[in-house]
């Protein structure tokens, strides 16, 4: 099958895909306007109708795109990787910073075991190879907020190796067919965070803050096995809902505990790979996906004047949409990568392997980690189409918006509504009330409880459906009188009020 290719559409205040030779890639349009809560860019990334357009772009069917990621979450600890440096988001600047931290000479580097225990589990997750042997190394370079000059990592052994990430990619006409695609790992390292540096641009200063400086990463490196901004969104969202399933990582990306490179280039069919190019430090979904297609375009409008690109690290300016040059990367620089010579081998064991009588506090058995995965998101899924006979879309989208699903079960569970009649109402019109309030599920002023007396309401038939969505209809102005206009509905059914008097309490309240 011939590669994706892509074209770019644009259709104002909406994102819009083209879809393009068949393939399940489509290209986003730039949205104008007020953007959305920061929690809700966790949401889904493939929610909106399909659009196509009626003239293709020049050299359209030229070209295909190579995409490949670098993820670095936050490994959940209470401590640093090496240190008992205490971890906390938005602390008063360098006061989590041990001597360690700071690299003052004769400190030494003491392996966090919670960190140990989290790549282990992210790797029998994402279904990867744990090495029961993995080596630490120094990677030096030389910046401001990494004060020993090295980052220590693991380049030549890691701890995980050779796995793989299925996700999902919405296509159809409503974006109703989900479509399974897998990506492959090449490996899982353990690894420093650096600092953070603050630059002050009036006083022409730069300020560093080393609170960040020896937090526990996970690095995810995959093999470019994706193709455009879609793709790449998508898998980034199935890998951030088993860090969170697993609790391995919040993945937070507005607090910066996921971060994710992009590798790309383009080149014509059946020809060698273009240079690529990275985009660094990419710190939302949303930002991740035009990003990689505006890249990806930019490239193609290069080749096709008659320049060239260059090996370079850009960054990406989510406000004006577009991508800009920070550093050139045709001289390689030279990492000098070398053994942790103050780390031993990290070994592991597995049950074959565990020494006889050994302290289970000294040693980390994977087998004894492995049965205590959690379920995770592919499962969930499956459960919810089998337990509740509801579409496999509409499972994805349970999941993709953050605290959607357990407002779902929490309705399920205080309703007597049949599932199909709670799925229809949460996903279309409890969910299309929030999007209309830009609003969060966490925020949301109907609570569980009084959507499942609504529903249970419509059930008994003591009000019509037409009634039921005016309640979700109320003015943005008094959305929390959802929840009384519920109680009052209740009552005034309960005393058998007549049907005309049930109607006016919902103009009054309504209006």
């Amino acid at each position: 099958m011939a590669a994706p290719m892509l074209r770019w559409v644009g259709r104002g205040r909406r994102w819009t895909f083209a879809r393009v030779d068949g393939g399940s890639c489509h290209r986003r349009g730039a949205p104008t306007g007020s953007t959305s809560n920061r929690i809700r860019e966790q949401s889904s990334v493939a929610q909106q109708p399909l659009y196509t357009t009626q003239k293709p772009r020049k050299g359209e069917h030229k070209w295909a795109a190579v995409v490949g990621l670098e993820i670095h979450a936050q490994i959940s600890s209470n401590s640093k990787l090496f240190s008992g440096s205490q971890v906390r988001f938005s602390a008063p600047p360098n006061s989590l910073v041990s001597f360690f931290d700071a690299s003052l000479p004769g400190t030494l580097p003491v392996l966090n075991r919670r960190c140990v225990e989290a790549a282990v589990m992210t790797g029998l997750a994402l279904n990867c190879h744990i090495n029961k042997k993995s080596l630490f190394d120094r990677k030096h370079y030389f910046y401001a907020d990494l004060p020993a000059g090295y980052q220590i990592t693991q380049q030549r052994l890691p701890i995980a190796v050779n796995g793989s990430l299925t996700y999902g990619v919405c296509a159809g006409k409503k974006q109703s067919q989900v479509i399974p695609k897998t990506v492959r790992i090449k490996q899982i390292q353990l690894e420093q965070d650096s600092g953070k540096s603050l630059h002050d641009d009036l006083r022409s200063q730069t300020l560093i803050d080393l609170n960040r400086a020896g937090v526990g990463l996970l690095e995810v490196v995959l093999e470019p096995d994706l193709s455009c901004g879609e793709e790449a969104a998508a898998a980034v969202r199935e890998l951030q809902l088993i860090l969170q399933a697993l609790g391995t990582s919040q993945a937070n990306m507005a607090e910066g505990q996921l971060r994710v490179d992009a590798n790309i280039s383009v080149h014509h069919p059946g020809e060698p790979l273009g240079v690529r190019t990275e985009v660094k430090n990419l710190n939302s979904i949303r930002f991740l996906a035009k990003a990689i297609d505006y890249e990806i375009q930019r490239q193609i409008d290069e080749l096709e004047n008659g320049g060239e690109i260059l090996n370079e690290t850009r960054s990406f300016h989510h406000q004006l949409g577009y991508t800009m040059s920070m550093r050139d990367k045709e001289g390689k620089q030279d990492y000098r990568f070398m053994p942790e010579p103050n780390l031993p081998p990290l070994v592991l064991y597995d049950a074959t392997s565990l020494p006889a009588g050994a302290d289970p506090q000294q040693v980390i058995n994977i087998d004894q980690i492995r049965e205590t995965l959690p379920e995770l998101p592919s499962v969930t899924r499956e459960r919810l189409v089998q337990q509740y006979g509801m579409l496999l879309e509409h499972s994805f989208t349970l999941l993709n918006e953050v605290g959607l699903l357990e407002f779902f079960q929490n309705v399920i569970k205080e309703t007597r509504a049949e599932p199909k009649k709670v799925t229809s109402w949460v996903l279309n019109t409890f969910l299309g009330y929030l999007k209309q309030q830009n609003l969060a599920v966490s925020e949301s002023p109907v609570t569980p409880s009084a959507l499942a007396e609504l529903l249970d309401l419509l059930d008994s038939r003591a009000i019509s459906s037409a009634a039921a969505k005016q309640v979700m209809d109320l003015k943005e102005g008094n959305p929390r009188a959802i929840n009384k206009l519920i109680g009052l509905v209740r009552k005034a059914t309960q005393s058998r009020a007549d049907p005309a008097m049930i109607k006016e309490i919902l103009e009054k309240l309504s209006s």
